[in-house]
């Protein structure tokens, strides 16, 4: 630290000490969100816009000139990886997988009545769309509720049935990894109570 002495001389006066003690702080900060991450590598854990990746490890990266510790998350069904920032972890909607509770409610959607609305298919789109990347399991098994059609219903379209098969797989996802059991087993489970209901 330079002396505070030339400074004086200029009529300027500084507070080492608090200077030094705003440096401490910066990096007691910083070490600490790397050990307050709450993730654990091979953990499962949901990303709202993607579904459900295993995180891989925490790592420090230099971007730009900045300093960044970043959680890796792999998606394997999309062969991707994804580098979120502890920092945006919260606030991008990251979460551990759902609680048993949480996903029996989701799983008590799934047998309700289904509420299609006489609306537009766009606007439906829309919304449906946003429930998916909302990454809640309610708001998901809500749209595969909607989308379903038994065996004495009219077909969907194209649109309705890619819809249908990206919230049925985001769900399916999650209940495999919070049951342990196969992807294709988590979605066979899905549909069976979808044809009970």
């Amino acid at each position: 630290m330079p002396s505070a002495r030339p400074l004086r001389a200029l009529g300027i006066r500084i507070n080492m000490g608090s200077i030094e003690k705003r440096m401490t702080k910066k990096k007691t900060t910083k070490q600490t969100a790397a050990k307050n991450v709450g993730f654990e590598a091979g953990d499962y854990v949901v990303y709202p816009t993607h579904g459900v990746g295993r995180v891989q490890g925490v790592e420090t990266q230099e971007i730009s000139g900045c300093t960044l510790d970043l959680i890796i998350i792999k998606f394997e069904k999309d062969r991707m990886t994804l580098r979120v920032p502890v920092t945006k972890a919260e606030d991008s909607g990251l979460r551990k997988l759902s609680s048993r509770k949480l996903m029996d409610s989701a799983l008590a959607t799934l047998k309700g009545r289904s509420r299609v609305k006489r609306t537009m298919w766009s606007r439906r789109a829309q919304e449906y769309e946003a429930k998916i990347n909302s990454g809640d399991p309610v708001s998901i098994a809500e749209v595969v509720r909607d989308l379903h059609r038994g065996a004495d219903q009219p077909d969907q379209s194209y649109s309705e049935r890619q819809m249908y098969q990206a919230a049925l797989d985001r769900l399916a996802r999650e209940v495999a990894a919070l049951e342990r059991i196969d992807e294709t087993a988590a979605a066979e489970k899905l549909e069976q109570l979808l044809q009970a209901a």
